[in-house]
C-alpha cells in the first residue's frame, strides 16, 4: 500500500492529448514487431503440434526429419532442462505445469499442443520436415466441458494431480481447487428474503483475438548467454521463464523489447522462446525464428476459460439484498490455473451484500491451457450476477438503476472475498447512467419484423498493483530520457511519460520514454491487470520527485546558496525572494558546472491498483426471422479515476466494449465431436468489426483513486466486465426470454422464440 494522497485538479499535462511518442513509427510502418526482428544468420523453427486431443504419446521418429537436407535440429521434450520444479499443495505450480504446456512430454491434452520442434534453413524446409516426424498416439477419451470433467468416472487428464478440495487433497479428480469464500449468516439471510432468484448461466471459450501471433527469435551464445526476442506483455516474465525451461540461469538471458500487435491477456505465457532457445544451441548458436500460423494461436494458447456460473440472490420487497450465493466452475483447459480466483473476488464486488458465500472451482479439461483475457474471469461472473439482478428487477417491477443504487457498493463494503473497498465510484457511474441521454431517449420503433430491447449492467475489476521501475536522465538540452519496463499494449509509454512531465513542469513532447532489455532496467511486471499506468506511472512519478530533488541541490550549487530557500514550481526553481529563476531546460545546460550528468531511478511494487467500476447500457435490433442481432446503440460508464490521456483512455473503454459485444453474441470455441475446434481462423471465428457496430459512447467519471499523486485506477479491464449481461438482458428486454447460454447467437434466439 502506498500513502494516501489528497489529487489535485490544477494540471499542466495530465488530462491532456499530445500525440503519442510511438505514434510516427507505428503509423509509418517503421515500428519493429516480433515477425519483423532479423539478425544474421537466422534459421526457421517450427513445431510438430498434436492431431489428437486426449491421447498417450506412445513413440515420436524423428529420424526422417533429421536426415532431410537442410535441417539443423530436432528437439523433444527431453531436450528441455528440468531445473527446481516446485510443489504446491495440488501438485505441480502453474509454472512448472507451463513446463509441459510449451512441449508435451508423456501425454497430449488438446489439439495442437507441440510435441517436437525443428530448425531449418528456411520456413519452408522447416515446415516440410514436421511432416516428416512420425508420432504414434493411444487414444483417450476426451473431457470437452466442466460437466463432463466432474462426471462419475469420467477420464483423468492428469493422473499426478493432487486437487486441493477446502484444505482436503484428492487424487484421481479434474478439479483442481475447490476453494470457498464466506461471511454473515447466509441461511438466514436467505429466510428473510421476499423474494429469492437463481440462475446459472454458461460460457464458451473465446479467444483475445489479437492480430500478430506470438512469435520468438532466439540466440543461444557460445558463453551460454540468451539473447530473445519476442511478442510479449512482460519480457521479464519471458526471460525468467524461459532460463527456467533450458536450465540457465535468468541472467543470461537478454530478452530485448519488440512492439506488440495486441495482447488483451492472451501475451502474457510464454509458448515459443524456450523452443527457439534450444533449436538455437543444438544448431551451434544460429538464431532461430518461430512464428505461430493462426490455426495454432487459436487452438493453442490460451483463451479465455469457460465454464458455468450460478448465482442466487435473496432480496426484500424494500428493494435490499439480503444475501447471495455463487457457484462459480471455470475451464482451465489441459492445466490447472483458470481465472477463478479472480471471478470469486468479482462476483459480488458491485453490491452491498451482508452474508454471501462463494464456492470457485478450477477444472481440467481436454482445451488449451487458458489464459488472461482483460479482466479475468470478471466477465463470465458478471453474466451470472447481472442476469439475476435484472430478474429482481423485472419480477418486482423495481428501476434497474434504482435497485442498483439502493444495494450499491461503496468505501466500507466487504467484497465477496473479505476484502473492505476504499474509496470508490461505482454510485457517481450509476448516477452518470442514470442522467444520461442514452438512458433517457426513446429505444424508437423497429421495422416490421424486427424487435428491439436496452439492457443495463454492472462490472468491476479490482487493478492490479506489482513491481515496476522507471529511469530518468536529463539531457543537456533539457529533454528528459526515460527507461520504463512496461511493454506498450494501450499508449502507456505516453501516460507514464506525461506523470513524469508534470512533477517536472515539462510538456510531454520533452520527455522520450523507451523501453529497453531486461538487463537495462530494473525487474518490472507485465502489462496487464490495468496495473502499467498506476504502477510504472508511480515509479515515474517517484523519479521525477527524486530528479527535482537533485536539481534542487544542484540549484544552490549555482546560486551559492541553502537549498531549503529554493522553490520549485511548474518547471522552475526560483529563491524565495523571487530574485533568482531558472527553469530545468536552462539548469541542464549548467549541470557540469554543478556536478556533472542527472540522472534518477524509482522502483516500486504497489499492493493494489484501485478499484474500477463500469456501467452499460446495450440497445440491440432483433430480427425475429434469422435471429440475427445488431447492436444500434451502445453507451459505457466508467470510473476511470484520472484520465491521464483522455483519448487513450477513451479507446481503451471502446475497445473493451467491442469484445465484450463480440464475446455476447458471436464469439465460442465451436468444437467437434472429437473436442477438437472447428473455427480456428478469422473467417471462421466470429469477431465483430467496425461494420458491425455504432459509435461506442464513453462517459468517463473521475472519482481520484487516493493510492495514487494523480488518482489513477487503470481502465482497460474494466470495459469487458458488462457487455455480455447488458446484451443478454437487451436480447430479455427485446423477446421477453431468457437466454442463459453464451454466445447468444440467431440459433438460439430462435430457439427461445419460436
Amino acid at each position: 500500500m502506498v500513502e494516501l494522497f489528497e489529487n489535485k485538479t490544477d494540471y499542466k499535462v495530465i488530462g491532456t492529448r499530445p500525440v503519442r511518442h510511438d505514434g510516427i513509427e507505428k503509423v509509418t510502418g517503421r515500428a519493429i514487431y516480433g515477425g519483423d526482428v532479423k539478425v544474421p544468420g537466422i534459421i526457421w523453427g517450427e513445431v510438430a503440434r498434436s492431431t489428437e486431443v486426449h491421447a498417450k504419446i506412445k513413440s515420436i521418429d524423428t529420424s526422417e526429419a533429421e536426415n532431410l537436407p537442410g535441417v539443423f535440429a530436432v528437439m523433444t521434450h527431453d531436450d528441455l532442462a528440468t531445473p527446481g520444479i516446485e510443489t504446491t499443495r495440488n501438485g505441480l505450480s502453474d509454472i512448472d505445469r507451463d513446463f509441459f504446456n510449451i512441449m508435451a512430454k508423456d501425454k497430449v491434452l488438446y489439439k495442437g499442443h507441440v510435441v517436437a520442434a525443428v530448425a531449418a534453413i528456411d520456413r519452408n524446409t522447416a515446415q516440410e520436415a514436421v511432416k516428416l516426424i512420425k508420432i504414434k498416439y493411444e487414444k483417450l477419451e476426451p473431457v470437452k466441458n466442466v460437466d463432463e470433467a466432474i462426471a462419475p468416472n469420467a477420464p483423468i487428464l492428469l493422473e499426478d494431480l493432487v486437487g486441493d478440495h477446502l484444505g482436503e487433497p484428492v487424487k484421481n479428480t479434474n478439479i483442481a481447487t475447490h476453494f470457498r469464500h464466506e461471511f454473515g449468516n447466509v441461511e438466514e439471510g436467505f429466510k428473510s428474503a421476499n423474494l429469492i432468484v437463481d440462475k446459472e448461466v454458461s460460457l464458451e471459450m473465446v479467444h483475445q483475438g489479437y492480430i500478430e501471433p506470438h512469435n520468438a527469435t532466439a540466440i543461444w551464445n557460445e558463453d551460454d548467454r540468451i539473447t530473445v526476442w519476442s511478442s510479449t506483455q512482460g519480457s521479464f516474465g519471458v526471460r525468467d521463464q524461459t532460463a527456467k525451461f533450458v536450465g540457465v540461469s535468468p541472467s543470461n538471458i537478454r530478452v530485448n523489447y519488440s512492439e506488440i500487435g495486441g495482447g488483451f491477456g492472451g501475451k502474457t505465457k510464454v509458448y515459443l522462446a524456450p523452443i527457439a532457445a534450444i533449436l538455437s544451441k543444438k544448431s551451434n548458436g544460429r538464431p532461430v525464428k518461430i512464428i505461430m500460423d493462426r490455426p495454432s494461436v487459436f487452438e493453442a494458447t490460451g483463451p479465455a476459460p469457460g465454464g458455468k456460473v450460478r448465482v442466487k440472490i435473496g432480496v426484500t420487497n424494500n428493494g435490499k439484498i439480503t444475501a447471495a450465493e455463487a457457484v462459480i466452475r471455470y475451464e482451465a483447459g489441459a492445466y490447472p490455473g483458470s481465472a477463478v480466483n479472480a471471478g470469486a473476488i468479482c462476483i459480488f464486488a458491485c453490491y452491498e451484500i451482508p452474508a454471501s458465500r462463494i464456492d470457485g472451482y478450477d477444472i481440467v479439461v481436454n482445451k488449451p491451457k487458458s489464459a488472461a483475457y482483460r479482466a479475468p474471469g470478471s466477465p463470465q461472473a458478471a453474466f451470472a450476477i447481472e442476469t439475476v439482478i435484472d430478474e429482481i428487477c423485472d419480477e418486482k417491477g423495481w428501476d434497474k438503476i434504482k435497485f442498483r443504487l439502493d444495494n450499491a457498493a461503496k468505501k466500507g463494503t466487504r467484497r465477496g472475498d473479505g476484502v473492505l473497498l476504499e474509496k470508490v465510484g461505482f454510485e457517481e457511474c450509476l448516477n452518470a447512467a442514470k442522467n444520461s441521454d442514452h438512458w433517457k431517449s426513446d429505444i424508437g420503433q423497429p421495422e416490421e419484423g424486427k424487435v428491439r430491447g436496452r439492457g443495463l449492467a454492472t462490472g468491476y475489476w479490482m487493478n492490479g498493483g506489482g513491481p515496476s521501475t522507471c529511469d530518468l536522465m536529463l539531457m543537456d538540452d533539457g529533454i528528459v530520457m526515460m527507461n520504463e519496463g512496461s511493454a506498450d499494449i494501450g499508449g502507456t509509454r505516453a501516460s507514464i511519460a506525461m506523470q513524469a512531465a508534470e512533477v517536472l513542469g515539462l510538456s510531454a513532447e520533452d520527455i522520450k520514454p523507451t523501453i529497453p532489455d531486461t538487463d537495462s532496467i530494473g525487474f518490472t511486471g507485465i502489462t496487464g491487470g490495468s496495473r502499467t499506468t498506476f504502477a510504472t506511472g508511480y515509479a515515474a512519478y517517484l523519479a521525477a520527485e527524486s530528479m527535482v530533488k537533485q536539481l534542487k541541490e544542484r540549484t544552490a550549487i549555482l546560486w551559492d546558496t541553502d537549498e531549503n530557500d529554493i522553490e520549485f514550481n511548474n518547471g522552475t526553481f526560483t529563491s524565495k525572494n523571487q530574485e533568482l529563476k531558472i527553469s530545468i531546460k536552462e539548469l541542464a545546460g549548467n549541470l557540469g558546472s554543478t556536478g556533472g550528468p542527472v540522472s534518477s531511478t524509482a522502483s516500486v511494487n504497489m499492493a493494489a491498483g484501485g478499484n474500477g467500476y463500469a456501467v452499460h447500457i446495450c440497445d440491440l435490433e432483433i430480427d425475429t426471422l434469422t435471429g440475427k442481432t445488431d447492436v444500434i446503440r451502445y453507451t459505457a460508464v466508467q470510473d476511470v479515476g484520472k484520465a491521464i490521456h483522455p483519448s487513450y483512455a477513451e479507446g481503451q473503454i471502446q475497445g473493451g466494449v467491442v469484445q465484450g459485444i463480440g464475446w455476447a453474441l458471436n464469439e465460442e470455441y465451436f468444437l467437434n465431436d472429437d473436442g477438437s475446434m472447428a473455427n480456428s481462423s478469422f473467417l471462421d471465428y466470429r469477431m465483430p468489426t467496425s461494420l458491425d457496430l455504432p459509435m461506442i459512447e464513453t462517459i468517463m467519471v473521475e472519482v481520484p483513486n487516493p493510492n495514487h499523486p494523480y488518482g489513477v485506477r487503470g481502465v482497460g479491464e474494466v470495459p469487458l466486465c458488462p457487455p455480455i449481461a447488458a446484451a443478454s438482458n437487451a436480447v430479455k428486454d427485446a423477446t421477453n426470454k431468457r437466454i442463459l447460454d453464451q454466445p447468444i447467437k440467431p440459433s438460439r434466439i430462435l430457439k427461445a422464440i419460436l
